[in-house]
């Protein structure tokens, strides 16, 4: 259901984003690692099932950012203390679900070619110059170091597009910011402008909606009596205008991934979280 009511209200503006870029995409694959399944916080190895074609290369491929724990919650979570690099770390969170979720959501919504599993990436590692999207979550409780800042930046200024996400309150926020820090010392973070064609370019995103986690439907947001509520779509942009950082704050895109053929996870906060994540996707691609 969820996907039908997507689909009906995709605009064609995908196609023609996508059709322009195909080829140059297609040299990617040559690149790409083979793929390797990590232990997950939430979901352990095995108990989530691969898909069929889960070794196939894609034009695309989702990456998501491998960190150190960190922040105002370091220590609260014994069992998420061993080595980040193995998996078992904040960085996985959701994961794989509310990957693959998106992916066959981007698949079923656009003529993007995507491989239908994720790519963890280890900026330790230089592993993410040949992918045009990395996300994280959980980004008020990681422990970016400064030698990854001055990687992923890097990464951003040849072209790269981050998406940070799932961080709540005052605390978070400033650990989120402490860290960034080391990607762009200076640039300023601001609040997306409503004609941004980030919020175009493939759905017309106008209402801020705030994203809950699964844990958190009924207050509609987590560390509500720290900052909590409230939607913040913000961004850092390049010298031209690019938006460089996507930053969903006081939100939980990832959970609406997750939980999205869920019947008690609400269906607008669902639709509103893929439809950002096709938004942000396309506008990696294209700009």
């Amino acid at each position: 259901m969820l996907m039908s009511r997507l689909r009906l209200k995709s605009s064609r503006k995908a196609v023609v984003a996508v059709t322009g870029m195909m080829l140059a995409l297609g040299a990617l694959q040559a690149f790409q690692k083979p793929f390797r399944q990590y232990a997950g916080v939430e979901y352990p190895p095995g108990s989530i099932d691969q898909p069929a074609d889960w070794n196939v290369p894609g034009e695309f491929v989702f990456a998501r950012l491998m960190y150190p724990n960190g922040g105002p919650m370091d220590g609260y979570y014994p069992r998420f203390q061993g080595d980040w690099r193995e998996g078992l770390s904040l960085w996985t969170q959701d994961y794989p679900r509310a990957d693959r979720h998106f992916l066959e959501a981007v698949r079923r919504l656009t003529r993007i070619q995507t491989r239908s599993v994720e790519q963890p990436v280890n900026l330790d590692e230089h592993e993410e110059y040949d992918l045009p999207f990395l996300y994280a979550v959980q980004v008020g409780e990681w422990a970016l170091t400064e030698q990854q800042g001055r990687e992923m930046r890097e990464y951003l200024l040849r072209g790269g597009f981050f998406m940070a996400d799932d961080f709540h309150g005052n605390a978070e926020y400033a650990e989120f910011v402490r860290r960034i820090r080391f990607v762009f010392p200076d640039r300023p973070i601001v609040e997306i402008p409503e004609d941004d064609p980030i919020l175009h370019s493939v759905y017309d995103l106008t209402e801020r909606v705030q994203i809950p986690g699964e844990a958190h439907i009924r207050e509609g947001c987590k560390n509500c009596s720290d900052g909590g509520r409230g939607a913040h779509w913000q961004a850092i942009y390049d010298d031209k205008g690019r938006v460089m950082v996507v930053i969903s704050y006081n939100s939980d895109l990832g959970d609406a991934w997750e939980w999205a053929d869920a019947p008690h996870y609400p269906e607008k906060a669902a639709s509103i979280a893929m439809r950002i994540g096709v938004n942000d996707i396309v506008y990696s691609m294209t700009h």
